[in-house]
């Protein structure tokens, strides 16, 4: 089978950091489903996966996450899926990826793709999905189904792929979400899904929410980085709680959280599959709840872009996008 892959981990506008490759297609076991792999999209951590670093592959490393497909096979040990099922998910950072024409994942973190959509504007939601969903459902404890209404999120970063998907789940909760975005392109992007208030995080954030007529916010999102964090701190109000996707190696005082009794939860995608946890099959009742919100037409696709085939040339061109810091949404490549 064809797929696109790497050995040696360098800047992107050299050629060889991805090459077009020609593999052993891979056969199900357990409860794995064997996906005819047909549009897949380019996440930061697909470029933090990829980033340069002194080190060589001994075989070619295939990467690569969210992902829509068909299935084409499926273990004996498979309970939720057949042949011929339309899926889509974010794939498991601990195995081989999903920039292949056939890609094995455990169906407990596979859901039903959106009739609704194609499969490029499917394959641009899960790993997003996921993210935003965890981190506002399960970490910062919100009510999915509206318990929460009127409540207030700031989500810091919202112009992203993840921010593209949190502000619409944010809305379908009740919330009400202040969005940040630095530039007019994301501005009027962030305004089309929904958010409430839209402020610039390149200029001073407390001072515009204050503006907006808000002292504190019940929940912060920080989706871009920590260099927010004593904004957050500020922000947010007495027991409250703030969420984080980023790695950070800058300082998180705590002073001002202990005062306010707030909490701070981190959101890490893969630790479901990474960690076998019990509750894996978690993910895929969540992409199948997204999947029905996004065919009742109350959640849109996130993607701003689509390359076309999938090959080494668009791979590169796309972690390139990526890479800007400037794309809106999300980026994808379709068919082999």
């Amino acid at each position: 089978m064809k797929a696109v892959g790497f050995t040696h981990y360098l800047p992107i506008e050299i050629e060889s950091a991805f090459l077009d490759l020609d593999i052993e297609k891979p056969q199900p076991e357990g409860r794995d489903v064997l996906v005819s792999i047909k549009a897949v999209a380019v996440n930061p951590v697909d470029v933090k996966v990829r980033a340069p670093k002194d080190k060589v592959e001994e075989t070619p490393r295939i990467i690569g996450y969210d992902a829509s497909g068909v299935v084409e096979a499926v273990g004996p040990d498979v309970t939720l899926f057949m042949p011929g099922d339309e899926v889509y998910y974010a794939g498991d950072i601990t195995r081989s990826g999903t920039n292949a024409e056939f890609h094995l994942v455990d169906e407990r973190i596979v859901g039903r793709k959106p009739a609704s959509l194609s499969h490029a504007e499917a394959a641009a939601l899960p790993l997003t999905t996921i993210t935003a969903y965890e981190a506002f459902f399960d970490r910062l404890g919100i009510d999915r189904d509206g318990a929460d209404a009127g409540q207030s999120i700031l989500i810091i970063g919202a112009g992203g792929g993840v921010g593209s998907i949190s502000i619409q789940l944010a809305k379908q909760a009740g919330l009400m979400v202040i969005a940040t975005a630095s530039r007019s392109e994301t501005s009027d992007w962030v305004k089309s899904l929904g958010a409430d208030h839209v402020i610039n995080h390149r200029e001073d954030i407390v001072a515009q929410v204050h503006a907006s007529g808000i002292k504190h916010v019940d929940h912060i999102a920080i989706f871009n980085d920590m260099r927010h964090w004593n904004t957050a701190v500020e922000l947010i109000r007495p027991q409250g709680g703030i969420v984080s996707i980023d790695d950070t190696d800058l300082p998180m005082p705590m002073s001002g959280m202990k005062t306010k009794a707030a909490s701070f939860h981190w959101e890490f995608m893969f630790a479901r599959s990474m960690h076998q946890t019990p509750d894996m099959i978690e993910q895929h009742h969540l992409l199948c709840y997204v999947t029905d919100q996004i065919d009742a037409g109350n959640i849109q696709t996130t993607v701003s872009k689509v390359l076309s085939p999938i090959n080494a040339a668009n791979m590169r061109e796309a972690h390139r996008l990526v890479e800007t810091g400037q794309a809106k949404g999300k980026i994808v490549v379709e068919e082999f």
